[in-house]
């Protein structure tokens, strides 16, 4: 046999066994979930602000340069079959007179969704222009001498249209802070090169994660459940509705971009906890084990963040010598940003996991949302000496194996030389 076959024979053999005994509920996870059953959507939950708190800079050091990677905002999702098929369904029950007031809320919402949705796949929706709106307006007031003044602004976009539109609206919404700042504003393929670093992944990881993600089936899935959250007569909604888990998986998938319609419904209710449960834990592991610093795949994934590492570098060492720029700001997609943030050592979100510790510690409602972002703030003294400061959702955050020079600054070239340790232990 050859040696490829038996690698990845043996990753297999190791990612199944690890998450097999990780088939529980995350205690975490659960109270996170309970509080908010739209997190289970993960990478489709809409952008949670929290509270921000800044730790004063040590004494004599000024902010002077931001380096920015966002995610494209609250987006549309693809193929409206499942919409289609929850209306078919629910309009058969309505005509026999035996919908719960459940399945009549879940009915007019999955009408909403699919009228957004209007078959336009991956669309940036308004809710997204708004979550750029507004994290670009907290930087700028949360850093105002970064932009004060006839300041010069990059901003470099993936060619799809919901980052491009995120851009848009981010640097309007920058613009409307200050009207002197001038923007340099470009897109095109030869910038995909790092702001969409995921070709290939793949066959890289692939099948590690579908082996952590198919480990789950130990948990328990209440797909009958939703039979008698939207009936009031079972027997007779069995007539009609051949499979309860084709049933239960087009409500999940109805429920989990309502949300990013503007649609105030909260259809999870509509789902037995355990069935939400199961579906957000294979979402999660899927995630993290294809896309971050996971022990069994991340070192097949994470150097693929090295051109936007690298980008970055180059982008900070320029404006740092030349103050040519007071920010760069990049707008992408959720795979890169998890590859970029795990490369660069983010404490919680870049974090080595084991397969079978990936849904006790690492949530992706909280790590992975859409508008995702990475801020990198960079700060000098009149010396020369520059730190830098990360946030991660806007949330200070530290490197990890890394010791700061004061709180959560880095002095930068302590940073630069310790980029390759961090995906490695």
């Amino acid at each position: 046999m050859r040696k490829d076959k038996l690698t990845l024979i043996s990753t297999l053999l190791i990612c199944t066994t690890a998450v097999f005994a990780q088939a529980h509920q995350s205690e975490a996870a659960v109270r996170a979930l309970r509080e908010d059953l739209t997190r289970a959507g993960n990478n489709t939950n809409s952008y949670e602000f929290k509270e921000i708190h800044d730790t004063k800079p040590p004494k004599g050091y000024k902010p002077f340069y931001i380096s920015h990677y966002g995610r494209h905002g609250s987006r549309s999702n693809w193929g409206g079959s499942s919409y289609e098929g929850v209306i078919s369904t629910l309009e058969t029950g309505k005509q026999m007179g035996i919908l719960t007031p459940g399945g009549e809320t879940l009915l007019v919402a999955a009408r909403k969704v699919l009228e957004s949705y209007d078959g336009m796949d991956g669309r940036l929706t308004q809710k997204g222009v708004r979550e750029h709106t507004a994290i670009a307006e907290r930087m700028y007031k949360r850093y105002p001498a970064v932009f004060k003044g006839k300041k010069h602004v990059r901003a470099f976009g993936s060619t799809v249209q919901r980052c491009l539109i995120s851009m848009n609206a981010f640097t309007t919404s920058l613009v409307r802070q200050n009207p002197n700042l001038y923007f340099y504003l470009d897109t095109g393929e030869k910038f995909m090169d790092y702001l969409d670093n995921e070709r290939g992944w793949q066959s890289k990881t692939a099948a590690a994660s579908m082996a952590a993600r198919e480990a789950l089936a130990g948990l328990p899935d209440d797909t009958l459940g939703v039979l008698s959250l939207l009936f009031t007569d079972v027997t007779k909604a069995r007539t009609f509705v051949k499979s309860a888990r084709n049933l239960t998986e087009n409500v999940w998938n109805t429920a989990i971009i309502a949300e990013d319609f503007d649609i105030e419904e909260n259809l999870f209710s509509l789902l037995p906890f355990d069935a939400i449960y199961k579906r957000w834990a294979q979402s999660n592991v899927s995630l993290y084990a294809g896309h971050c610093n996971s022990v069994e795949s991340g070192d097949d994934r994470i150097p693929m963040a090295k051109s936007c590492v690298e980008d970055i570098v180059a982008k900070a060492d320029e404006c740092i010598a030349t103050g040519q720029y007071a920010a760069d700001l990049r707008f992408g997609h959720d795979y890169p940003l998890m590859a970029l943030v795990s490369y660069l050592g983010i404490e919680g979100v870049g974090e080595r996991i084991p397969a079978d510790q990936i849904c006790d510690r690492w949530l992706g409602f909280w790590n992975i949302p859409m508008g995702s972002n990475l801020q990198m703030i960079f700060y000098r003294n009149k010396e020369g000496d520059v730190l830098v400061k990360f946030l991660y959702q806007e949330q200070e955050t530290r490197l990890r194996g890394l010791e700061p020079y004061d709180g959560p600054y880095y002095k930068w070239e302590t940073v630069k030389a310790n980029l390759e340790g961090y995906k490695r232990n």
